[in-house]
């Protein structure tokens, strides 16, 4: 181990105070120069962008270009919170944002996270960091407010066995900055060798738990920012001050936001119990509602429920891991608390074989990874979730790229000689090998490595040089069950039998992802959208109020998974509008605005807005973007629709009437594909039309004028497809 890290650049610095909940300063880092700045922004810069996800997109949009890649040196990553961050009387109030070009989808991606980084960062006097440029060596960024001082140093190794880690590394360097101890005043964002050899790596934020007594973690999962951190040369970011405190924000109006955080929590502490149980049970108890109702991705999503699903019901890993006594949040204040976490798990598999490890987890997404590959082992779901955390892969794309590449396998596009082993569903050996060699880059790794999209791609090239098929041909055929849109993997909802949903899906900017529009549970298990215009508003509205959550730097889980008992009497239940009512209260009380829901919509929009022209500039924003694969409508083969017919042949009498239902079940099996593709293109025009935009999926330019953003960049953008002013009568 180094005793000593090599300073590259340093500077000394004054926090500034957070006043009503911003700082309205951010730390640039320029890792080609070794450049260390911290501009102030301008007043109209939160007023228009708000934070988080808003400030990712603005710097992106103002400072890439069409031709910037997730490699590209003028690449940004921007790790960001929001003004309602870093107060724990409010539920949910730890969350931030990474934001930058994704390596699987060539656009824009945030991927949302909780943990102390955030609320740390802004008492350390940044609204956001974003670090742009390319090092040749690995380095670290050290942010010490208590010292007043900030670092980029060469990066501390302390061994193989930590080195490539990025739970053990993180920790090796908290414990050597902070004289061998852990401390609630630091925290860490890091990565690890997965996402140096992978194009979905992700980034760990890391804290100390005095509860637990040891590092717990929470994931940026979602499109490659570790990879990108790791490719920049950035092996870890730390943070380090000790101002954070209840009412660090400095808001307007101390006591509303006491409140309005009091009030909140009432609701949760009485309600969660009646319904989810997040703070008993964690996410996991999605599994068993799952597959209730037929959403569990099982064998590459061909089957949306399986009899072994019980072995991994939330019960499960309750009584074998779970602590029966630490309810776990991921940050102070949040009596939600639904992160789980884990001590003393023996690893069975992989480099570690032997070691005992915590868990932080696992949430329902990963579980439902590994069920996405036919296995139903609770102690592979724990070693999966801590082997990816320690390597830096995300759950869901890991398990979505295995389990197609198992299915080429099932269906004879690969071969034993293709892989170099046999690929079966619900193998934990095979499984567990293909993890290891995707996170070191070796094997056949190296093709899992890519994600869904270029590994369909390889296949469909090794298939037809092995049998001389037209490559264009195999590529078609592939891509009905490969589970990838936009170039990002599903994550881990059946949505089969959800039109809202498989739009969710669809029109989401980043990709398919949950994030932006979760309405499977509102659609197909409480039926709240029966109708094609409440979907086609509701495709609107929620990704609007999400992306507001993204923006502030809170947890939607308050809102989205504890219904308010005040929501059935209003006009629409599921948008939960007395639980919205407290966070629309509490930015008021924290900023000194004086704003309603009309207003933190429209905010929302802008974002909204801006991210689209930035997918239509990297050529992922227009109608044929937003097309799904097959699967996600229907039963792509035939195994699929009989192991549902009683669904299927029900849904196409209540459309057609028994006497244009054919006898023979494969033409009904044609004609269901046909009209659920049919119901999507319909889906689209509806949608397309209520967000304002041409039947192309492109924003009316009176759109994006209206909302500010009709700069020059964005009026030659909008001339490329077309859109001129004088389309704005149609």
């Amino acid at each position: 181990m180094k005793t000593s890290e090599k300073n590259i650049a340093s500077v000394s610095y004054t926090p500034l105070p957070i006043d009503r909940g911003y700082t309205d300063q951010i730390l640039r880092v320029d890792l080609t120069s070794s450049i260390i700045s911290t501009p102030i922004l301008p007043p109209q810069f939160k007023t228009k962008y708000t934070g988080g996800r808003g400030y990712a997109l603005k710097l992106i949009w103002d400072e890439t270009t069409e031709s910037t890649r997730y490699d590209s040196p003028e690449n940004i990553l921007v790790m960001a919170g929001g003004p309602l961050g870093n107060e724990p009387r409010f539920p949910g109030s730890g969350k931030f944002i990474v934001g930058t070009i994704s390596p699987l989808t060539g656009t824009f991606i945030d991927s949302n996270v909780g943990g102390h980084f955030a609320p740390l960062l802004k008492a350390a006097g940044f609204d956001a960091l974003a670090v742009s440029g390319i090092s040749r060596k690995d380095l670290v960024l050290i942010i010490d407010a208590d010292k007043g001082e900030i670092r980029l140093v060469e990066a501390p190794t302390f061994g193989d066995q930590v080195d490539g880690g990025a739970l053990s590394y993180g920790e090796a360097l908290l414990r050597y900055l902070n004289n061998g101890t852990l401390s609630e005043d630091m925290a860490a964002v890091t990565t690890g060798m997965g996402a140096m050899n992978t194009r979905y790596g992700i980034l760990n934020s890391l804290f100390y738990d005095r509860r637990r007594a040891r590092l717990r973690s929470k994931q940026a999962g979602r499109g490659g920012t570790g990879t990108v951190m790791r490719q920049k040369g950035l092996q870890a970011v730390v943070v380090r001050s000790a101002l954070h405190k209840v009412g660090g924000n400095n808001p307007a109006d101390k006591q509303e936001v006491k409140t309005a955080g009091s009030e909140l929590k009432k609701v949760i502490s009485q309600v969660d119990p009646r319904q989810f149980r997040l703070r008993s049970w964690g996410t996991p108890i999605l599994v068993e509602y799952m597959d209730k109702y037929h959403i569990l991705p099982v064998n590459n999503y061909q089957y949306g429920q399986h009899p072994d699903a019980k072995a991994i019901f939330a019960d499960v890993f309750f009584r074998r891991f779970l602590s029966k006594k630490i309810p776990d949040g991921c940050y102070k204040g949040c009596n939600l608390a639904c992160a789980k976490g884990a001590e003393n798990i023996t690893l069975a598999h992989g480099p570690r074989a032997g070691t005992r490890v915590g868990v932080d987890g696992p949430e329902y997404e990963t579980a439902a990874a590994v069920t996405c590959m036919g296995i139903f082992d609770p102690a592979f779901i724990m070693e999966y979730n801590w082997y990816c955390d320690e390597y830096g892969l995300d759950t869901i794309s890991m398990g979505v790229t295995a389990s197609f590449l198992m299915e080429c396998f099932q269906r004879g596009y690969l071969s034993g000689e293709d892989v170099g082993y046999e690929l079966r569903w619900g193998d934990v050996q095979c499984a567990s090998r293909l993890l290891h060699e995707t996170a070191s880059g070796t094997g056949f790794g190296r093709v899992c490595s890519q994600g869904v999209r270029r590994a369909k791609e390889w296949v469909a090239g090794r298939h037809a040089e092995r049998t001389g098929r037209r490559y264009d041909e195999i590529l078609s055929e592939l891509a009905k069950f490969a589970m990838e849109a936009k170039g990002l993997e599903f994550s881990m909802y059946i949505t089969k039998e959800s039109l809202a949903q498989q739009g969710g899906y669809g029109f989401a900017l980043k990709g398919p992802q949950h994030d932006e529009a979760w309405l499977i549970f509102i659609d197909q298990v409480y039926n709240e959208l029966p109708t094609f215009r409440m979907k086609a508003e509701a495709l609107k509205w929620f990704p609007l109020i999400r992306t507001w959550f993204n923006a502030v730097g809170l947890c939607k889980l308050p809102w989205i998974d504890v219904r308010h008992p005040e929501a059935a009497g209003t006009e629409n239940p599921a948008k939960n509008l007395p639980t919205i009512d407290y966070y629309v209260r509490y930015l008021n009380a924290t900023t000194g605005s004086s704003k309603d829901l009309e207003d933190i919509i429209d905010d929302s929009e802008r974002l909204h807005l801006l991210q689209k022209l930035i997918n239509l500039r990297h050529g992922r924003g227009t109608r044929e973007s937003d097309r799904i694969p097959l699967r996600a409508m229907g039963p792509v083969f035939f195994n699929e629709y009989e192991a549902r017919s009683d669904y299927y042949d029900g849904w196409l009498k209540d459309r057609l009437g028994d006497e244009k239902i054919p006898a023979d079940p494969r033409a009904r099996h044609t004609l269901l594909l046909e009209l659920r593709q049919e119901a999507y293109e319909k889906l689209c025009d509806e949608v397309y039309a209520e967000k304002g935009y041409t039947r192309d999926a492109v924003p009316l330019l009176e759109l994006v004028e209206g909302f500010g953003l009709l700069d020059e960049q964005a009026r030659r953008l909008l001339a490329l497809f077309g859109v001129e002013r004088r389309e704005l009568s149609n």
